[in-house]
């Protein structure tokens, strides 16, 4: 069995291979302009390509078809990224403790802790001071993902260098206990953690999320929440069953619930859906938003606006970046243009276009005041879509 897994993931590398070699050389090309003369670059897609090239394919075909929807480019899986958060977070604790109970004894292999990158997120939308890390992410996920393979490399050198069959093949086999939770295969955990550690490290460039679109990168990655809780698990059946040292216990517990608490917070903190019987909802007072800032609605269809006030006018566009499906509204107003503040990324509030020479382009709403309440039309504008900003005066705060 454990053979023919491995010629199972040996042939989908080979297929993606030669998809790589196939769209590196002939299909970029046609895609994106940009990219014709770019021979240096296109190596460093190989991985990407090698890893996800059904998607790859899905996408290729969608792009040559002419089926793009731009609309579509603009609706991140927030949804499914506050339940899995929230399944994270009742899933973990479960594990840790857990696993203190369920103690036993085996020499088994101090694996690398890497947790707080999953944490990056949630203290950055608590205080803005995180930001920074924020902005580096991906950088802490590539050296996070080559953590986790020098660990596993050396893990197959120091358990399997004299074993009989291939090292490979023996991580797979050494331990098939699936049928009981006290000794459990762990390695399983560690495995699934570290492919969808290497996928996401090795789609993390700019091209994939232009190449996938913002929703389709941003479900992608959110594989990172099973591969932290598969880390979680993969030391709390592993180590944590071993050592004798209580300090690693507390601190690993520690680490893991403390993520736990920053997930939750930032969940809890979410605004909740706005509920309106027609096309309208209500989004507040003129004077609830602060100059130049931004107030985040969550729309009935669970979409999410942001409505900024510029000087003595309201203006709404979609709270998704169009780099990253980031949070638009957490930024703020600076040269007429609303800035994000991840990356800089501008656009004007009335129609949604960055300035030139750049051409992106978010969805924008309509607003109207009704009885001192600023209303928002739930349904969005085509991206780039102008609109006229609400006129409040100086009376409204």
């Amino acid at each position: 069995m454990a053979a023919t897994l491995l010629s199972i993931g040996a042939y989908y590398l080979y297929a993606g291979l030669a998809v790589a070699a196939v769209f590196l050389t002939w299909g970029l090309g046609r895609l994106d302009e940009n990219a014709h003369n770019a021979w240096v670059f296109r190596p460093l897609l190989i991985p990407g390509v090698a890893l996800i090239w059904p998607l790859v394919l899905w996408r290729w075909s969608v792009l040559e078809r002419g089926k793009d929807a731009p609309l579509a480019r603009h609706r991140p899986p927030r949804t499914a990224q506050d339940w899995l958060a929230l399944a994270l977070c009742l899933l973990i604790p479960l594990v840790v403790f857990g696993s203190l109970v369920l103690r036993q004894d085996g020499p088994l292999e101090p694996p690398p802790v890497r947790l707080s990158e999953n944490c990056i997120g949630p203290l950055a939308r608590r205080s803005p001071r995180f930001l920074p890390l924020l902005y580096n992410r991906r950088h802490f996920g590539v050296i996070t993902a080559a953590g986790a393979f020098t660990h596993a490399v050396q893990v197959l050198g120091w358990y399997f260098a004299f074993s009989a069959t291939p090292p490979n093949e023996a991580l797979l086999v050494a331990n098939t206990s699936y049928g009981q939770i006290l000794g459990f295969p762990f390695e399983a955990f560690g495995i699934f953690a570290l492919l969808v550690l290497m996928i996401l490290a090795a789609t993390s460039h700019d091209f994939w999320l232009a190449f996938l679109t913002a929703p389709v990168w941003k479900a992608l990655h959110l594989l990172i929440y099973p591969a932290y809780l598969a880390v979680v698990a993969h030391v709390a059946l592993g180590y944590l069953q071993d050592t004798k040292s209580p300090a690693f216990a507390v601190v690993f517990g520690a680490g893991a619930l403390a993520g736990v608490g920053l997930h939750l917070a930032a969940w809890l903190a979410a605004p909740p859906a706005k509920r309106g019987a027609g096309a309208w909802v209500a989004v507040g007072k003129p004077g609830d938003i602060a100059e130049n800032r931004a107030k985040i609605i969550r729309l009935p269809n669970g979409e999410r606006a942001a409505v900024f006030r510029i000087g003595g006018a309201l203006s709404a566009v979609s709270n998704a970046c169009a780099h990253q499906g980031g949070p638009l509204g957490e930024g703020r107003v600076i040269d007429g243009c609303i800035t994000w503040p991840w990356h800089g990324f501008q656009y004007r509030p009335e129609d949604g276009c960055s300035p030139k020479p750049f051409t992106e382009k978010i969805p924008t709403y309509r607003l109207k005041l009704e009885k001192g309440v600023v209303m928002i039309d739930a349904q969005a504008n085509p991206p780039g879509t102008h609109v006229p900003p609400l006129e409040i005066g100086a009376a409204h705060g």
